[in-house]
């Protein structure tokens, strides 16, 4: 019995992005692709998401162009291949406020969102330091950070202060406090609906760019390896992967992590005519598949 479908729904990629940065310490080991991806939830008569990807206009479209982003399609295309449409998307669950995950808030109007308050009080406050600490600030829109601010005004924003059982039925949320960024935070959706769960899946956000941060690079002595860009701390970040791993017993392959391509080869995949991916990582009972 599983509760709710889950679809990683590719919406634009890196073609090369560098190795170092999803695996710490991979320098001089060439680039890979990087999908840029957000998750969709569709179960228990709702449906949610876990980011919003960026919109490609403005400041979004300088730092996609700056990263080198290619194949971007706005969410009212890529979500119609899940017969659905950016309005119809109750709740979203950003697990930072890097451009590439909280940049297109816009596109979803009838949506409650949900951060930690540590993740935006922080950006407030680094948007705010000396020119001199603009690393800081590489890659996020401020302008994502204001409109964030006025979904508060609206009333749509739900700013979330540590961990939270059952934000959802059987959907919880985590805090991984200062490490890829100050506040980023993941899900646990326990498919089956109990609190010790047999079929919990986690999303990563970038808490894991690359499941060889969850299992390491070397088969035969397994073990963390943090990815590459940190704002906060590596160490931190090792505590985080042992954290969602320990949500789902171990197993790796239950953490997903977005930005992976393998995710296409764990789970049943397509692509679509955008030349787009879509990954199934659970299908409710009764519902119908996206990629079969």
């Amino acid at each position: 019995m599983a509760d709710y479908s889950i679809w990683i729904m590719e919406y634009a990629f890196m073609p090369t992005a560098p190795v170092s940065v999803m695996v710490y310490g991979a320098h001089n080991q060439g680039t890979r692709k990087m999908p840029y991806g957000y998750v969709l939830i569709k179960g228990r008569g709702t449906l949610a998401m876990v980011d919003v990807g960026y919109n490609h206009k403005e400041y979004g479209q300088v730092l996609a162009e700056k990263f080198d982003v290619h194949g971007w399609q706005p969410a009212d295309v890529v979500l119609a291949e899940a017969g659905v449409k950016p309005s119809d998307v109750e709740h979203v669950f950003l697990t930072h406020a890097h451009f590439d995950h909280a940049g297109n808030t816009d596109a979803f109007p009838n949506a409650t969102f949900y951060l930690q308050e540590r993740e935006l009080s922080k950006w407030i406050w680094a948007l705010a330091l000396d020119r001199k600490f603009r690393w800081l600030q590489a890659a996020t829109d401020p302008g994502d950070i204001a409109r964030i601010v006025d979904l508060a005004r609206q009333g749509r924003l739900v700013s979330i202060d540590g961990d939270r059982d059952d934000i959802l039925p059987g959907i919880d949320l985590r805090l991984a406090a200062d490490s890829h960024t100050w506040g980023s935070q993941f899900l646990t959706i326990r498919n089956d609906g109990k609190r010790d769960s047999a079929d919990a899946w986690v999303m990563a956000g970038d808490l894991a760019y690359s499941y060889d941060n969850l299992r390491g690079t070397d088969p035969a002595d397994p073990g963390y390896v943090p990815l590459g860009l940190a704002m906060c701390s590596q160490e931190n970040l090792l505590f985080a992967t042992d954290a969602m791993m320990g949500a789902v017993g171990g197993d790796y392959k239950r953490v997903v992590p977005p930005h992976d391509q393998e995710v296409a080869d764990v789970f049943p995949s397509r692509i679509t005519k955008t030349g787009l991916r879509i990954s199934e990582i659970a299908l409710a009972d009764g519902d119908t598949s996206l990629v079969s």
